[in-house]
């Protein structure tokens, strides 16, 4: 008999605590927006300048070249004596039989008080157009996990493809973040 009173006291206490906790447990956090935050970015890729001059590096000389390496200023304005904010690397092979290779990768990197960090964009099936729209494959820091589109716009018209300054328009999701990001 004692068993038996044990079992009910047993089994009402499991029920009320059931009860209590689907009664005053706190509801799951739920997003009412399913799209991941937006970032929109413009910045201007600079060439060099050497001695004061306007004389600029050129990356390689395009008929000849197999790679073209380079490393540039990313600026706020177009003007090459605009804010500095980062800068532009890359490595990209133009020949046929490599032109969808991982190894086209644009990264541009970030120096800021607003941002710090890198994004990577991939640089397959550049056609050497006045306009260029990119993937962005991935960040880091400020931009970790970054995905979108990267446009290239050509700004210097009468200049070759190689040695030409480009206004970069970014728009980038951060699917894994549910906060919003700066700026």
């Amino acid at each position: 008999m004692l068993c038996r009173i044990i079992y009910c006291i047993a089994v009402i206490l499991a029920t009320a605590s059931v009860i209590l906790l689907a009664l005053f447990s706190p509801l799951p956090h739920r997003k009412n927006n399913h799209n991941p935050p937006l970032l929109a970015l413009s910045f201007y890729i600079q060439q060099p300048q050497v001695g004061g001059g306007s004389a600029t590096h050129p990356a390689a000389s395009p008929p000849e070249a197999r790679a073209l390496i380079f490393h540039r200023t990313l600026t706020e304005g177009p003007e090459n004596t605009s804010r500095v904010v980062g800068k532009a690397q890359g490595f990209i092979i133009p020949v046929e039989s490599f032109a969808h290779s991982a190894f086209n990768i644009i990264y541009l990197t970030f120096h800021s008080h607003e941002y710090s960090g890198s994004i990577s964009v991939q640089a397959k099936n550049l056609g050497h157009k006045e306009k260029e729209q990119l993937a962005v494959v991935g960040g880091t820091g400020s931009f970790a996990f970054a995905r979108g589109l990267a446009v290239f716009a050509q700004t210097d018209r009468e200049i070759s493809n190689f040695d030409a300054n480009y206004h970069i328009k970014l728009r980038l999701e951060f699917p894994n973040r549910s906060q919003n990001i700066p700026g």
